[in-house]
C-alpha cells in the first residue's frame, strides 16, 4: 500500500465499516444497493440486480451479492480460511439462483496470490464473476474522493491530514482542529449535522444551539473540514464579531467563518449580541457574496441573547431551518457515539469489557449526551466509578456532580493550573508568562509556575488541551463544562473566591461574576462581604485591551463597565457604586444617538428601574430622546419596552402623537438627509440605507393598524430602493455554487445485531 494514502480502517468498528462500504458502492461504483439486516442477511450485507458498469473493463450483470469483511486487527492479511463461512453461504445462494456476481470488500490487506486463490474458490462454486477490494483500494478511494470523505467524515481522524489536504488548507486545518484530531476519528453523522449542511447550502449560514457538551463544536468542525476539503475555502475559527469583519475579504467569496460560543462561552455576554447587531448589515453582504458562516451557542445563552438580537436587521435568525437545536439524538446515534469513544478511548480493555453489558442501557438514558461517552472513555473521570447499573445511571444523570468530584480530588498543582485557565477566561497563553496577581493567586493555592506547567502537561487530553488561537498556543479546558464545574467549586469556597477575585483581570471579572444574585446562569455570585474588593478593582479599570488606540481603549473599558453595572449588579451594589462614583449619573444622562447600541442607555434603564436615577435627569433625558425620535434620527424608543419604561404613560403618548403629526409628514425630507450624507460613508448603498429602512420598519410595526401610514411607508421604501439601485455602481458577483456533501438517510445500516459486540476485541 502507498503509505501516503493510509487510513486506520481497523478502528472504524464493524458498523461504521459497513456504512463506508455502502457509501463506496454508491458514490464510487455508482450502484444502488439494497441493505440487509446483518443477523438475517443470508450471507449478504447488500445486494442488487442489474448491470455493474466498469471503466475500461467488461460490464458485469446479473444477481449481485456484496459482502463486507471487517477486522479490528491492524495490518492483518486476508486468508482463505477467513472466508470459510462466506464460501458456504455463497454456495447456497448460487444454488438458489441469487448470486451471479460476488463483491467482497475488506479492510484487510490482500496479496496477489491470495486474490487468485479466493477468486478461484468462488468461481468453483459456480459464481460467474468476483471482485475483491482490500484496504489499499479502499484507502485510495477515500484519498481521491472528497465527497466520500464527507459522507464518512470519521476518516479525517483516521488518516494524515497533511496527505489529504493541500499545504494551504492543511495549515488552516491544523490551527482549526489542532485539539480535535482524536475527536474527528469518533465522529458520528447525526440528523442535526444533516440539517446544518442543508442550512449552509441553502442560506450560507447556520446557528447551532444546544446544551453544554451536546455536540455543537463537533458538527461545526465537520462543516469546517468540508469547507476546506471540498471547496478549498479560506477557513477561519474566530471568537469576536469584530474579527469577522477584520478577516472578511470582499474580493474573495470563498471564505468560511466558524464562530464558537458566539454570545458567550459559559455565560451570556450582552456586549457580544450588540456587537453582532452592529455588523449584521455587513454579514448580509458577506452571505450575498457567497461567504459561509457557522455559529454555535449554548441554549440558555441564546435564550437571553434573543431578547437583544435585532432580527429585523438579520431576518435569518427567524428561520427554523437555520437555527438548529442539536439536542435530539436517535438511539442509533447515541450507540454509535458511545461505541466510537470507548473503542478509541484511553480505557484499558478490562474496563471496556466490564462496562460492555451496561452500554445499551447507558445509550438509552434520557440524559445521555456526547460528553457522557467522552468522559466514560477517559480514565481521569472514572477512577472511582463502580461499574453497576445504578452508579452508571448516576454517572450519566449527574455529570456535573461527578465532574466536581474529579476536580476536587486533584492535587494542588492541578487545581491551581485549572484556576489559571479559568482566570484567563479559558485562554491561557503558552508558555506561561504569569503577572504578579496570578503568581500571588497560585501561591495562595499552594502551587508554583513550575508545578502548574507540570500539571498542565499531565492533564493534557483529559481535563485540558493545548490548542492554537490566532497562531498563539493556548491552554484551554478540554470542554467548557470543566470551567462550569470549576466555577461552582470557586463560588462555594470563600477563600478560593477571594483568590480568584484578586488574581483575575478586571476584564475577565466583568464577564464571569455578578455582584449579588441577578439570575444569570453559571455566573460566580459575589456576596456583600466582598463588594469592597470589587469596588477597589473597578477603580483601576480605565482601559480595555480589546482596542489598540487609546481613545477606543478608554471607550471600550467604559462600555464594558456600564454593561456590567446594568446586567450583573444588584440594587445594593449599585447604590454602593453610586456613592463612590458620584459623577456616573452625569456621564450617562446625555448619550449619543444609536440608542440600541448604547451601553449608557442600558445603564439608565436599569438605574431607573431600581429608582436610582434622579427625576430631574430622567425628565431631561425624555426630552432629549423625544427630540431625536421626532427628527427621525433614532426610533429605538418605539421598539424597546425597557427603553419605554423611562417615560411615563403621558410622556410616551405625547411622543407617539408628535411622531405621527411631525415625523410622518416629513419622512421624504428625512430620507433626503440620509441620501445626502451617504458620500461621507464608505459603505455599500444598500447597507447604508438599511438604517433608514429600520426607521420605516419601526414606524410600520408601531402603527400597523393604520392603512394610511402603511401606504406612506411602502412608498418611502420604494423610493429608498430606487436610490439604492441608482447608487449601486458594481454589480453583485455571482454567488459560486458550493454544496457540501451529506449522507442520505438510507445509508444508515439497519441492524438487529448489538453494535457493541466487538467493542472489547
Amino acid at each position: 500500500m502507498n503509505i501516503e494514502n493510509r487510513y486506520d480502517l481497523h478502528l472504524l468498528g464493524w458498523y461504521s465499516f459497513q456504512q463506508l462500504c455502502l457509501s463506496i458502492t454508491r458514490e464510487i461504483l455508482g450502484q444502488t444497493v439494497e441493505i440487509y439486516l446483518d443477523t438475517n442477511d443470508g450471507g449478504r450485507d447488500g445486494a442488487f440486480s442489474g448491470i455493474w458498469a466498469q471503466q475500461k473493463q467488461e460490464d458485469l450483470n446479473g444477481q449481485f451479492v456484496i459482502q463486507c469483511k471487517f477486522t479490528n486487527k491492524k495490518d492483518s492479511r486476508l486468508r482463505l480460511s477467513d472466508i470459510a463461512d462466506e464460501l458456504k453461504k455463497a454456495g447456497r445462494l448460487v444454488k438458489e439462483g441469487r448470486c451471479d456476481c460476488y463483491i467482497l470488500i475488506s479492510n484487510t490487506g490482500i496479496t496477489g496470490k491470495m486474490t487468485e486463490k479466493i477468486t478461484q474458490a468462488f468461481l468453483d462454486l459456480g459464481i460467474k464473476q468476483i471482485k475483491i477490494y482490500g484496504t489499499s483500494w479502499i484507502c485510495n478511494q477515500i484519498h481521491e474522493s472528497n465527497r466520500l470523505r464527507m459522507l464518512v467524515p470519521r476518516v479525517y481522524g483516521l488518516g494524515d491530514l497533511s496527505q489529504i489536504l493541500d499545504e494551504r488548507a492543511y495549515s488552516q486545518a491544523r490551527q482549526l482542529l489542532a485539539s480535535m484530531r482524536d475527536d474527528l476519528a469518533k465522529i458520528v453523522i447525526t440528523k442535526a449535522y444533516s440539517q446544518a449542511v442543508n442550512a449552509l447550502n441553502k442560506y450560507g449560514y447556520v446557528l447551532l444551539v444546544g446544551e453544554a457538551a451536546a455536540g455543537k463544536t463537533t458538527i461545526a468542525s465537520m462543516l469546517a473540514m468540508g469547507a476546506l476539503d471540498q471547496w478549498k475555502a479560506h477557513t477561519l475559527k474566530l471568537d469576536l464579531p469584530s474579527k469577522v469583519i477584520e478577516h472578511w475579504n470582499p474580493d474573495s467569496p470563498s471564505q468560511f467563518f466558524w464562530i464558537d460560543d458566539a454570545f458567550g462561552v459559559t455565560q451570556y455576554e450582552s456586549g457580544l449580541a450588540k456587537d453582532w447587531n452592529h455588523i449584521f448589515p455587513q454579514v448580509k453582504s458577506m452571505l450575498n457574496q457567497g461567504v459561509k458562516i457557522v455559529m454555535t451557542t449554548r441554549d440558555y445563552i441564546y435564550k437571553r441573547a434573543r431578547n437583544d438580537l435585532k432580527t429585523a436587521a438579520f431576518p435569518l435568525l427567524n428561520e427554523s431551518q437555520v437555527v438548529i437545536d442539536v439536542h435530539n439524538l436517535t438511539l442509533s446515534e447515541k450507540e454509535q457515539i458511545l461505541y466510537n469513544h470507548l473503542k478509541l478511548g484511553q480505557q484499558e480493555s478490562t474496563f471496556v469489557s466490564e462496562v460492555k453489558p451496561f452500554l445499551g442501557t447507558i445509550a438509552k438514558h434520557p440524559r445521555f449526551i456526547p460528553e457522557t461517552a467522552r468522559r466514560l472513555a477517559d480514565p481521569a473521570f472514572t477512577k472511582s466509578l463502580v461499574l453497576y447499573e445504578h452508579t452508571l445511571s448516576q454517572f450519566v444523570n449527574k455529570q456535573e456532580g461527578f465532574l466536581k468530584d474529579v476536580i476536587s480530588g486533584l492535587d494542588q498543582n492541578s487545581k491551581a493550573a485549572l484556576g489559571l485557565i479559568y482566570m484567563n477566561n479559558d485562554q491561557l497563553l503558552s508558555p506561561l508568562a504569569l503577572n504578579e496577581q496570578e503568581k500571588i493567586a497560585i501561591e495562595r493555592l499552594g502551587s508554583t509556575a513550575g508545578g502548574c506547567i507540570e500539571a498542565l502537561d499531565s492533564m493534557n487530553g483529559s481535563l485540558v488541551q493545548l490548542t492554537t488561537i490566532d497562531d498563539n498556543p493556548m491552554w484551554r479546558f478540554k470542554h467548557p463544562t470543566i470551567g462550569d464545574a470549576y466555577s461552582i467549586i470557586v463560588a462555594k469556597s470563600p477563600d478560593l473566591l477571594e483568590i480568584y477575585l484578586r488574581g483575575t483581570s478586571v476584564e475577565k471579572l466583568l464577564e464571569q461574576i455578578t455582584c449579588g444574585n441577578v439570575g444569570l446562569e453559571k455566573a460566580i455570585v459575589v456576596g456583600k462581604g466582598l463588594y469592597h474588593l470589587i469596588l477597589e478593582r473597578l477603580k483601576k479599570f480605565t482601559t480595555s485591551k480589546d482596542y489598540k488606540s487609546s481613545y477606543m481603549s478608554e471607550w471600550g473599558a467604559k462600555r464594558q463597565l456600564y454593561t456590567f453595572l446594568s446586567r450583573r449588579c444588584s440594587k445594593d451594589f449599585l447604590k454602593l457604586y453610586l456613592e463612590n462614583n458620584q459623577d456616573l449619573i452625569e456621564a450617562i444622562s446625555n448619550p449619543n444617538p444609536s440608542f440600541s447600541w448604547s451601553a449608557d442607555i442600558s445603564l439608565v434603564i436599569q438605574l431607573n428601574k431600581l429608582a436610582l436615577f434622579p427625576e430631574d435627569k430622567r425628565k431631561s433625558l425624555v426630552d432629549y430622546v423625544s427630540e431625536i425620535a421626532i427628527n427621525g434620527e433614532d426610533l429605538f424608543i418605539l421598539e424597546n419596552k425597557e427603553f419605554q419604561s423611562i417615560f411615563s404613560e403621558e410622556e410616551l403618548a405625547s411622543l407617539v402623537n408628535n411622531i405621527r403629526e411631525k415625523l410622518l409628514p416629513e419622512l421624504s425630507s428625512v430620507r433626503r438627509n440620509w441620501e445626502s450624507n451617504f458620500y461621507q460613508n464608505d459603505q455599500e448603498a444598500e447597507e447604508y440605507m438599511d438604517g433608514y429602512i429600520e426607521i420605516l420598519n419601526a414606524l410600520k410595526n408601531h402603527f400597523e393598524e393604520d392603512d394610511n401610514i402603511d401606504e406612506i411607508i411602502q412608498k418611502e421604501k420604494g423610493y429608498a430602493g430606487e436610490w439604492v439601485d441608482e447608487n449601486t455602481q458594481i454589480e453583485k458577483p455571482t454567488v459560486p455554487e458550493r454544496i457540501l456533501s451529506k449522507a442520505d438517510d438510507d445509508l444508515l445500516v439497519p441492524t438487529s445485531r448489538n453494535i457493541f459486540d466487538d467493542i472489547d476485541c
